[in-house]
């Protein structure tokens, strides 16, 4: 999760107020978030914040809500808007390469270096995070006194335009910029297979930006800009809107005026748009939901701690949500928020009526069933992520493609998926241990998915000059004996396995597990160099009925 960092000076800056360390270490943590850590010689504080609140990712958004949360100034928090009379005409060459744009001016900010680094991590953990690391969202941050408007966001030849990028001094293309520049190479692949880049620039064609890259060196923000340009582009409309409304509030909490920018196009508009969301919430709901007994003056007064507007409608509550809490999409959300505004602590705690005794499920039964046969057998115990890829799981393992629970928006290519098998995630492992003396020998019993049903599995590997069939079948034999299940042993035609070396386990007529030697091709793919045999079992087929027999 985010981690932001900053002076508790500047902090109390900005709350206008000074709060003592306990208060906030206390308080914090109510409003949705976690005290990561507190460095008494710089005196600043380190906060870990939940991924689904964008908008605290800086001091000035923490600060935002802390006022309201602490009873400084409750209720919405409104930036006057005025209109910059600036324009940005969107040409239609970008419909292919990165069709959305939006900006916005601040003017009379007042920036220190403090204000600058929180500019800047904002700006970055806002990429990371909803921007999908800059693929659905770009922001670009620039001087706005250095370039004449109006502006033109347009899609250009990469070897046509040639400018000085952010942090260097060398005049490149937008070609070399890809290979030459540090955010060149890591973000080339945005812009893979596009024939036109997309570029923003002044009247006199200065280079403004080359989003989603980099900008250009003319517009570097520093402690002596007061007057800001802020464009965001990228592929979803809502997302580059809402990150726009949440940088443009952070330099309004830092003393500047937000005015809007008119963007020309297919059609006109203009940003940031700060006008809040309405909603209205029923007190039943609320209650329900929580168990409490709230009016609507309660849930009102709740409300306005988490920096809403309220107004009571009898039985209902009209809700006002700021333009920068991107989170809010269900009622749901709102009422999560009134518990916060009226405090976990205020919620009481009833002692149970009965006394009860606790007992192991029969699932951690069998686990610790098998994680002493294993340990025994001389296996070191790992624990992996349930999450994965499709390239893991079937590509690299010479195995077809099935069905599987696949992440919508994933924020990375390697966990993309739910796993169906362990050992994909057994022979990364391996991988990230090459280094190390062999033999290695390393089991798991955790949870996969088939079929959209979790399902308990063991499973083991084996790496060294010496592994073979012969020592993986011993170990398959020795589980199901001290088990005593029943069972006979079957060719396997799964391509994990060398041909003639891999074998499929059948008890009570139905298939619980495999085990064989991994194909050399499947050991290349994970970039080991030593045989590796292996086997996966249906942990909950090998325990049905035999928990009461601890190995």
């Amino acid at each position: 999760m985010p981690v932001v960092t900053f002076g508790c000076d500047d902090l109390h800056t900005l709350l206008g107020h000074k709060v003592d360390l306990e208060t906030l270490l206390d308080r914090v943590p109510q409003l949705g978030a976690d005290i990561h850590s507190y460095d008494e010689k710089t005196d600043s504080l380190s906060i870990e914040f939940f991924p689904d609140r964008p908008d605290l990712y800086c001091v000035e958004g923490a600060a935002t809500a802390l006022r309201a949360f602490l009873g400084f100034a409750e209720g919405l928090q409104q930036y006057p808007v005025g209109d910059s009379k600036i324009v940005l005409r969107r040409e239609e060459s970008v419909n292919e390469v990165r069709p959305h744009i939006v900006a916005g001016v601040v003017l009379g900010v007042s920036l220190n270096d403090s204000a600058i680094k929180s500019l800047m991590e904002l700006q970055e953990k806002l990429h990371i995070t909803m921007g999908r690391k800059r693929s659905k969202v770009a922001i670009g941050i620039h001087d706005l006194d250095k370039i004449t408007p109006p502006f033109t966001y347009k899609a250009v030849d990469p070897d046509s335009v040639s400018f000085v990028p952010l942090a260097k001094t060398e005049c490149m293309s937008m070609r070399e910029i890809l290979t030459k520049h540090e955010k060149g190479k890591a973000y080339a692949h945005l812009l893979e297979n596009k024939p036109l880049f997309p570029l923003i620039v002044d009247a006199e064609e200065q280079v403004i930006s080359f989003p989603p890259i980099i900008n250009g060196a003319l517009t570097t923000v520093t402690v002596e800009t007061k007057n800001i340009f802020i464009d965001v582009t990228g592929t979803d409309f809502n997302a580059v809107n809402g990150a726009l409304n949440i940088v443009a509030a952070a330099l309004a909490e830092r003393g500047g005026a937000i005015q809007t920018v008119t963007v020309e196009g297919t059609s006109t508009f203009k940003t940031p748009d700060l006008q809040p969301r309405s909603r209205e919430i029923a007190v039943a709901q609320v209650n329900s939901l929580l168990g409490c007994q709230l009016d609507a003056a309660g849930v009102c007064a709740a409300l306005k701690k988490m920096g809403y507007g309220c107004e009571s409608l009898g039985d209902k509550v009209c809700v006002q949500i700021p333009a920068t809490r991107l989170d809010i999409l269900h009622d749901v959300d709102v009422i999560e928020d009134v518990a916060k505004g009226y405090g976990y602590e205020n919620f009481g705690n009833v002692l149970p009526s009965f006394q009860t005794f606790g007992s192991e499920l029969n699932e951690t039964k069998a686990a610790n069933i098998l994680r002493q046969l294993l340990i025994g057998y001389g296996y070191l115990e790992t624990t992996t992520l349930t999450l994965t890829s499709e390239d893991a799981q079937f590509t690299k393992m010479k195995l077809p493609e099935t069905e599987v629970v696949a992440v919508l928006n994933p924020i990375s290519e390697d966990h993309t998926c739910l796993r169906v098998s362990l050992i994909p995630s057994q022979m990364a492992l391996l991988r990230k241990n090459k280094h190390r003396d062999l033999p290695q020998r390393l089991f798991e019993i955790g949870d996969v998915v088939i079929d959209a049903v979790r399902h308990k599995h063991l499973a083991a590997v084996s790496i060294s000059v010496k592994s073979s069939f012969t020592e993986i079948k011993s170990l398959v034999e020795s589980v199901l004996r001290d088990l005593s299940v029943t069972y006979e042993i079957q060719p396997s035609s799964l391509g994990m396995f060398i041909p003639g070396r891999g074998a499929e386990i059948i008890s009570a007529g139905k298939s619980i597990g495999v085990f064989g030697e991994i194909h050399p091709e499947v050991i290349t793919n994970f970039e080991l160099r030593y045989p590796v045999v292996a086997f996966e079992l249906d942990a909950e087929a090998l325990t049905d009925g035999k928990l009461e027999r601890v190995a």
